[in-house]
């Protein structure tokens, strides 16, 4: 090939012109003519919205694609078809052209005609963009007719199986962008670039039309805009590809941490008074798979820490808008995930620009859920979806179909049509289905994921956990991501998956309906919303590594840092602490108050490393709540902020917890006794040793009673005991059985503790004390603790200390309505928890380390039994809690324990001592409180 100085083109240069017909997304349609043939508002001619699935317009019937399992004989696909008409004009001057007019996307069949005459074969395939040149069938400057006939079955019965009986919505219509496409005779089709990371450039050059000799020409443009290099060939006429290569110094490579992307612009000329140009955007960088060691880019071993993606949003179905494309993009890099793939269908091309531009390893996928392609109606899809994409230097791997719907006969397709030979993985979920050196075996546990990390091949699971309801994603997921990332042979993995896909029925009064279990397995909400998953897989997955958990003694500000980093060394991130105190439950503030920050230099760790972050504090650091670090990547962005408290809860409960010389009283009955302090009363059932009820003065009945009942194990009272100390009155139960003893104190301020022993030996889900309370007098919650998302005992991680607050709401993981935190489950670490009622208000807290709070009753997974079971009581006061497991264990209860040591029950061997103190109220603060007024909002705190 001939490199060349560039110079000035004496022709005029055009590019490829454009007019849409429809518009360009769900937040930009166009209004065509439409009659759908079945379902609702079938059999007459209206308008419908273009880009769109028809169902969301209010047409035709809705399908879930495994309602041939789900209902069994009962499963009806409609086969409706939409008759699409629109009008439009070409311009005049694209008289001397070829005019193609492309389809991004249609569900299912679709047969295209233009002014009444077949624009070329009917395509089958919803997923991929295909066009047609109907430069011989339209009117120059003047009007021009469409009519398009969508089938939402296919006539291919491997179409059907491949894309429609599948777990996921399934709909009809013209989902992406329509638009006519206008190019000279003589042009350049499409480009194939192979960039290496050594900076070697390969370009295949399709062209067309060549009706005399010419030359082909590029220009490679750096991120700045400067010309890095310049590469020309010429070409005869009637050839149709040119291939250029060169070889550029010193190239920014790219990878998920740098993006560093390059264009080329590529240039026909000498074809008559206009040149032709092209541009494409690319990276370099190099794919290996190491066969027995792992996947290679650029020479560095990767892993991915990825989830599966549909594109969906649930009032428009799989028709989106670049808003959405940029918000999923974000979330991802948020959670601190480095890759995503595109289950199970080639996405809008906009999302792959997206990850491109802001680092995301894509895989890129055929469709085929459980069956697949026939081979003749595959190669064309392949191809389609190949030329479309190849360029994207995100995409890291083709995927050939999904668990079992593999046609291996297209594999070497997808080699066929990229130049740059990525290699194909099979997607699975059955062992003994490798591909290229990489098995992508299913939903493993972690023992048996161990096994497999052992074996001769990379280990990528392109599907592991699942995200159903609250089980599966976070939960466990610390423990398989060490697994992960400690394997040689390990490439990461695929979480399933990214959203509930619950769509907004159209049908039914627009209702989110996630067909019962099957769609609402997300780590968020349809719309985005975030579970508590998504939090703990942003610790878990944080490249800047920090597993302190509690500040030393003998803390000097020293942290240990592990750098996982790729490529990045932490030097090029930067970190800020601040010391802070927390509100305290009077306050009308969530959060915490700022009262001293600064800057940490970052050390030089080098990927895989690990070093020690150095903060300077002040001397009296010590007299201040807790201690913030947040770490921020290269370009700013916030890639984690860890939480430690500097006090002790009993300091933290200073001015709070308040016990003063006050006299306290008791009275007794035939039944009862009767603690007074201050305004509050508690009644204490003498033959059950149970809080029989509370009083103070605003209200003589609230209904926090019956306990402290034990979760696990039994009680009987034996002896009760009444008598005085210095610091209040006291009532005292003893018990036989595995309660030992029950303490009841009153001090004149109103705050009565509860000083309780158990002794258990064995492994338990949980273990504590519970007491009843209405669920329907619960209004909010706030609390210094863990939060603000419940937690298990696997899923503990993405919960920092604070003081947060909830409103009561009865959300389930995936049904409709949706409000996020949800307020029932378990709460960790809690100092003090303020409850706010329709009676009032009252109030816990403990000087005693690690307190859960369990609030009322929810699931994590649902069933005929919902997983797992729960302690009995409303309000539960516990030392430990359960694990979650997920949807795919068969005996959830028995394999929860299959997903690591964080997923087994907890040892509880010998006494528990714990002290809670409880103010039935609203109580009076100590006078040297601390006041504070809510600070302007801290970008980085």
């Amino acid at each position: 090939m001939l490199l060349f100085a560039s110079q000035a083109i004496a022709q005029q240069t055009t590019v490829k012109e454009f007019q849409y017909l429809s518009g360009k997304g769900s937040d930009n349609t166009v209004a065509w003519d439409f009659y759908c043939t079945g379902g609702r508002n079938s059999g007459y001619w209206t308008k419908i919205q273009v880009p769109s699935c028809w169902e969301q317009q209010g047409f035709g019937s809705y399908n879930y694609g495994r309602d041939y399992k789900t209902n069994g004989k009962n499963a009806r696909f409609h086969d409706e078809k939409g008759m699409y008409k629109h009008s439009f004009t070409v311009p005049a001057s694209w008289k001397n052209k070829d005019v193609f007019i492309v389809f991004e996307g249609s569900m299912t069949d679709t047969e295209v005609k233009i002014n009444g005459k077949q624009a070329g074969d009917t395509h089958q395939g919803s997923f991929y963009r295909f066009k047609y040149n109907i430069t011989d069938k339209i009117k120059f400057g003047a009007a021009n007719q469409l009519e398009a006939t969508v089938s939402k079955m296919s006539a291919d019965m491997s179409v059907n199986n491949a894309e429609r009986l599948a777990d996921y919505w399934v709909f009809g219509g013209i989902y992406r962008p329509v638009y006519l496409e206008a190019v000279p005779k003589a042009h350049i089709d499409y480009t194939a670039i192979d960039a290496k990371a050594d900076g070697s450039f390969a370009m295949q050059v399709f062209v067309k039309g060549l009706q005399q000799n010419a030359m082909v020409s590029a220009d490679i443009i750096d991120s700045k805009g400067k010309k890095v290099a310049s590469v020309g060939s010429s070409v005869k006429k009637g050839d149709s590809l040119v291939e250029l290569s060169a070889k550029i110094a010193n190239v920014l490579q790219w990878t998920s941490e740098t993006p560093n992307l390059y264009k080329v612009n590529v240039t026909l000329s000498g074809t008559g008074k206009d040149a032709y140009r092209v541009t494409e955007k690319f990276g370099f960088r190099t794919i290996e798979i190491r066969r027995g060691m792992g996947v290679y880019l650029n020479g560095v071993q990767i892993k991915m820490k990825g989830t599966n993606r549909h594109c969906f949003w649930p009032e428009t179905a799989r028709t989106l808008n670049d808003s959405i494309q940029m918000m999923d993009a974000k979330l991802l890099k948020e959670m601190n995930m480095n890759a995503v793939r595109c289950s199970h269908y080639p996405p809008d091309k906009r999302f792959l620009e997206l990850c491109d531009s802001m680092g995301l390893y894509v895989l890129d996928e055929l469709a085929g859920w459980q069956k697949w392609y026939s081979t003749k109606a595959g190669k064309p899809l392949v191809k389609e979806m190949v030329i479309r994409d190849l360029n994207h230097p995100s995409i890291i791997f083709w995927d050939n179909g999904n668990e079992g719907g593999t046609n291996k006969e297209l594999d070497q397709e997808f080699t066929r049509w990229d130049f740059s030979k990525r290699p194909v993985i099979h997607p699975h979920h059955r062992p003994g289905n490798e591909f290229n050196g990489i098995d992508c075996n299913h939903y493993e546990d972690y023992y048996s994921t161990k096994k497999i990390l052992n074996d001769s091949l990379i280990y990528m699971p392109t599907e592991f956990l699942h995200a159903q309801d609250d089980g599966g994603a976070g939960a466990a997921m610390n423990d398989f991501w060490e697994l992960h990332w400690h394997a040689q042979r390990s490439a990461g993995g695929f979480i399933w998956a990214m959203v509930d896909e619950g769509i907004v029925r159209t049908d039914f009064n627009n209702v989110i309906d996630a067909n019962g279990l099957n769609a609402n397995d997300g780590i968020m909400g349809p719309h985005r919303e975030k579970e508590g998953s998504f939090y703990a897989l942003r610790e878990i997955f944080s490249p800047v590594k920090i597993s302190l958990k509690e500040l030393p003694a003998s803390f000097n500000g020293g942290i240990e840092v592990e750098n996982r980093f790729h490529f990045t060394n932490i030097n090029q991130c930067s970190f800020q602490w601040a010391l802070v105190n927390y509100y305290k439950p009077q306050d009308d503030f969530t959060g915490y108050h700022i009262l001293q920050k600064g800057n940490a230099a970052a050390p030089s760790i080098a990927p895989g490393a690990t070093g020690n972050l150095q903060l300077t504090l002040p001397a009296d650091y010590r007299k201040y709540d807790a201690l913030v670090l947040v770490a921020l990547d290269p370009f700013g962005k916030e890639v984690y902020k860890w939480t430690w408290k500097v006090k002790s809860n009993a300091d933290l409960l200073e001015g709070i917890l308040v016990t003063n010389n006050n006299s306290a009283s008791v009275s007794e009955t035939d039944s009862t006794y009767i603690l007074t302090g201050g305004e509050i009363s508690v009644i204490l059932n003498k033959k059950t040793g149970l809080l029989q009820g509370t009083k103070n003065v605003t209200n003589d009945n609230l209904s926090f009673a019956k306990g402290p009942v034990l979760v696990q194990g039994t009680a009987a009272v034996t002896g009760v005991k009444q008598y005085k100390e210095a610091d209040g009155e006291v009532v005292e139960f003893t018990y036989s059985g595995d309660m030992k003893t029950a303490r009841w104190k009153m001090a004149g301020s109103g705050w009565v503790s509860l000083e309780y022993e158990y002794a258990l030996n064995g492994s338990y889900p949980f273990a504590g004390v519970t007491f009843s309370y209405p669920e329907n007098f619960i209004l909010s919650a706030k609390w210094l603790g863990k939060g603000p998302y419940r937690v298990w005992k696997n899923r503990l991680q993405g919960t920092p200390v604070n003081v947060w607050a909830n409103l009561y709401n009865n959300t389930h993981t995936g049904y409709s309505p949706l409000v996020y935190p949800e307020f029932k489950g378990y709460y960790g670490d809690i100092t003090w928890m303020e409850f706010s009622t329709v009676e009032g208000k009252f109030y816990v807290a403990s000087k005693d380390t690690g307190l859960y709070v369990r609030l009322f009753d929810f699931y994590a997974l649902s069933g005929a039994n919902p997983h797992p079971a729960l302690p009995a009581g409303d309000i539960s006061f516990l030392d430990c809690i359960p694990p979650i497991g997920t949807k795919l264990a068969l005996n959830i209860s028995a394999n929860t324990k299959q997903l690591g040591p964080q997923s087994e029950l907890t040892p509880v061997n010998g006494p528990v001592k714990r002290t809670l103190y409880f103010y039935f109220g609203l109580p009076k603060t100590s006078d040297s409180k601390e006041q504070y007024s809510r600070p302007a909002v801290d970008n980085v705190f």
